[in-house]
């Protein structure tokens, strides 16, 4: 399950992986300055280069920070690294605290200021809805809740991906140590054993505090999304110390892989489709860096993958006009069809890492690759950015936009900055 837009969505219908290389290029790709307009204009909309009041939301804002540091590696222009730390500060100056609106202040993990400082992701970070989350004595609603703030699980790898990429741009190891610190805290208050089971299980979002649970059930995703970063963020990086601690980081992996043992994958949400390939890519990418071996997890998240595809495709949603339309859940899947189609041509040029099943099933999955190009363009047309469900949701929309048209900073890890 994806949270994002949900509501809306409800209302409207062999070698080495490649590697981001740390040599400036130039504008003269117009897929680079369509990126670059739109993360301009992100930048300014929200109060990241501009006197206004931060707007903050930390999903689009994980996708904003490897946006801006893959613009930094391909155009050679080095503000918008520092566009990325400036994001990075403002989300836990503002994601990191509590809510202006609600009676507690300060950091959310309850460390003073100076140490809030120090370790600013220790007690999570909010979400950045617009209604305060719900509380203890008020009663669910489901409707509502979409719309309430708190913590999500995977939001929060999403973030702890972005530090990691930060700290491989950058070569500083303070926000590696931040996204550890996150993995450990997340990873302690969304797990938990249930009494009738040997098997841990996972709360789908928590209170800000991350005191108790505001949605029971389990995210499909959630335990895949915490496996693959907590084995990233364990993975040794050259001229980078160890993220966090890194026997709590195996504890975490370890608790995760125990849910993936009976995890089933498969779903028909475009968003989630992509969420699978993004990943598989990611792991393929660990699995070349020798930081996983191959135990079929590859295999798996294609094949649910290509399950999804075969009924999203038949569904006639993306023939439906651009008003009944959600752009970045679609922009999700385009920009997992990338990662699916640089897996693909990685076989075909390096000693393949991949298994006999996982490359048919990739092979297979070629097919659907055109889709995101059709998506891509779609959503760059005027026309249909001028509809109610583009404008509702700007920023996200044009944030992952961006991504799939400049998608290395997000889905290709970097070579750490010596």
């Amino acid at each position: 399950m994806y949270s994002i837009g949900a509501g809306a969505h409800r209302r409207q219908r062999a070698g080495t992986p490649r590697q981001i290389a740390n040599t400036p290029k130039t504008m003269s790709n117009p897929k680079i300055r369509q990126a670059a307009a739109l993360m301009d204009g992100f930048a300014r909309r929200t109060g990241l280069d501009a006197a206004q009041e931060p707007r903050r939301y930390l999903w689009t804002d994980a996708f904003a920070v490897c946006n801006f540091l893959g613009l930094a590696h391909k155009t050679g222009e080095p503000r918008y690294t520092r566009l990325a730390l400036r994001l990075v500060d403002q989300v836990h100056r503002t994601l990191g605290r509590q809510r202006a609106d609600g009676p507690a202040r300060g950091w959310i993990s309850g460390l003073g200021e100076h140490e809030g400082e120090a370790h600013p992701t220790r007690g999570g970070l909010r979400i950045g809805k617009t209604l305060p989350e719900r509380g203890v004595d008020e009663s669910f609603d489901h409707q509502l809740e979409w719309e309430r703030d708190g913590q999500y699980f995977h939001y929060l790898t999403k973030w702890m991906h972005a530090l990691d990429q930060l700290s491989r741009s950058t070569g500083q190891p303070r926000f590696r140590q931040w996204a550890g610190e996150l993995a450990v805290t997340a990873h302690d208050a969304f797990s938990y054993l249930p009494a009738d089971s040997l098997r841990p299980r996972m709360y789908w979002k928590m209170s800000i505090d991350l005191s108790r649970p505001l949605v029971s059930s389990m995210g499909q995703h959630d335990p895949l999304d915490g496996y693959v970063t907590a084995i990233q963020l364990g993975a040794a990086v050259n001229g980078l110390p160890q993220s966090g601690s890194r026997p709590e980081l195996e504890r975490a992996s370890q608790h995760f892989a125990a849910m993936l043992q009976v995890a089933e994958f498969a779903s028909a949400d475009p968003l989630g489709i992509g969420g699978l390939l993004s990943d598989a890519y990611r792991v393929e990418q660990l699995i070349r860096l020798g930081a996983m071996t191959d135990d079929g997890l590859v295999e798996r998240l294609l094949g649910a993958a290509l399950t999804g595809l075969g009924v999203y495709a038949n569904s006639g949603e993306l023939q439906a006009p651009a008003r009944y339309r959600l752009a970045f859940r679609e922009l999700g899947l385009a920009i997992g069809l990338e990662a699916a189609n640089r897996m693909h041509e990685d076989r075909s040029r390096q000693q393949p890492a991949l298994s006999p099943l996982a490359r048919e099933r990739l092979e297979a999955l070629q097919q659907y690759v055109p889709l995101g190009d059709e998506i891509e363009s779609f959503w760059l047309c005027a026309e249909n950015q001028g509809t109610d469900s583009w404008v509702e949701h700007r920023d996200i929309n044009e944030v992952m936009l961006a991504t799939r048209l400049a998608p290395d900073g997000f889905l290709v890890f970097f070579i750490a900055a010596v």
